[in-house]
């Protein structure tokens, strides 16, 4: 992997949409190859003997530690190398390791294995926020990134419906043996059909680079950049502990098989993934340049709106409600996507960008990722006496709190962001 100077770089203009095109497909892979094991759980419980404690372990920290911390050090270096490069090492790394899975044959293995995803996949986003940074101007890089981000609901849906149907149809295993495998194959077609476009080809230009610890006392002196941190990572305990354990609570609450809770989750967040991530983006390039404060604002509003409507959906009696009740929560709980991600992009130099995204997304995976699967299957064990099989079910209520913390957070960062910008 050789280092890169901004003059050996290409600048792949007309082929932008391409490669946008390819990212999302790489970006979604990561993502069902992550949200696969939510409604795998239950197989994967019941020949394994594991609570909800250890399942809210692997879905959380297993993944998510190693994801965030190695997402610093991986960050430093696509701010310096081959970002193309990179990617494509990690979609191997990644990949192989979800294969592992299927071999697993108790929980410490399963648990290794998960960590090898995280070890993998810390290597997929910084450098994708970067490179997509350096394809698009500024006034339409909220659209660009939530396009990107359109693979969140794309790579989960498919996880979820492809990993139930395989559990029906063959088992468990062979759903992570055969994602693995497909990873593995897409990483050199990744390596040999995108190239890396000049940094900073839209911005004003910059002298020095920054090195981490520079970015950290950067980042340090911005009260945005922590408001918006801790804001998202508020919002997303609650947006990862809901995609992980909802396929749960189909099960546990509305006695759904897992070929129909499968389809129903699937088709839901498709929908409402889709609608909130273009929603937000849109929303952010058409406000956010002439009113900054719109950034964080816009996501402030709907997590407010969220919560209690989320409250509702897992109060309802039949899958048809749950359907029809999910699908606003959950595109407004996903808003934040392109307006955060341009903000964040805004609040370091160009040359610092991808070290800047990965000290965001320690924050936001730490808090969010780590915690918030086991925090609501823990949470779940402990109201088990109480409330039996609807124990997830106000496990969900309890947690809905961290929206209005996130929403009072980011309504803060609104106030701060227009002087902490960098253009």
């Amino acid at each position: 992997m050789g280092r890169r100077t901004m003059s050996s770089e290409t600048t792949p203009v007309k082929g932008r949409s391409f490669t946008l095109c390819l990212l999302i497909a790489v970006y979604a892979l990561n993502f069902l190859d992550r949200q696969i094991l939510s409604i795998l759980k239950e197989p994967i419980a019941a020949e394994l003997h594991l609570n909800d404690a250890q399942l809210g372990w692997m879905g959380g920290l297993a993944f998510g530690l190693l994801y965030s911390v190695l997402a610093i050090p991986v960050a430093w270096l696509a701010d310096r190398y081959s970002r193309v490069w990179i990617m494509t090492t990690a979609l191997a790394i990644w990949s192989g390791f979800t294969a592992v899975c299927g071999l697993a044959g108790s929980f410490p293995q399963l648990f290794l294995a998960r960590m090898g995803v995280g070890i993998g996949e810390a290597g997929g986003t910084p450098p994708a926020y970067s490179l997509i940074s350096d394809l698009y101007p500024p006034k339409q890089r909220a659209r660009a990134l939530s396009l990107y981000s359109l693979a969140i609901p794309l790579g989960s849906a498919a996880g979820i419906l492809f990993g139930g149907l395989m559990a029906a149809t063959v088992n468990w295993r062979w759903a992570f043996l055969v994602i693995g495998g497909l990873g593995v194959l897409l990483a050199p077609v990744l390596r040999l059909l995108v190239k890396d476009p000049v940094r900073g080809r839209f911005d004003k230009p910059q002298t020095g680079q920054l090195n981490l610890m520079g970015v950290v006392r950067l980042a340090a002196g911005k009260p945005t950049f922590w408001l918006i941190s801790f804001g998202t990572a508020c919002a997303s305990l609650v947006g990862y502990g809901f995609l992980y354990w909802f396929p749960t609570f189909l099960a546990r609450s509305l006695h759904m098989d897992i070929v129909s809770r499968s389809e129903l989750f699937a088709g839901a967040f498709l929908i409402s993934g889709i609608a909130g991530i273009f929603g937000g983006g849109w929303l952010g390039d058409r406000l956010g340049p002439g009113h900054k404060f719109a950034y964080p604002l816009i996501p402030a509003i709907a997590f407010i709106i969220s919560a209690p409507l989320y409250a509702l959906c897992v109060m309802a009696k039949t899958p048809q409600m749950a359907f029809l009740f999910v699908l606003i929560p959950q595109a407004l709980g996903l808003t934040w996507i392109g307006p955060l991600l341009a903000a964040t992009q805004h609040l370091a130099p160009a040359n610092s960008r991808s070290q800047m995204s990965a000290l965001f997304l320690l924050i936001t995976n730490l808090i969010g990722l780590c915690v918030g699967p086991y925090f609501f299957g823990k949470l779940s064990d402990l109201l088990k006496p109480h409330y039996g099989a609807d124990s997830m079910k106000w496990a969900f209520v309890i947690g809905l709190g961290f929206y209005i913390v996130a929403a009072v957070l980011m309504a803060l960062a609104s106030r701060t962001i227009k002087k902490d910008w960098v253009d």
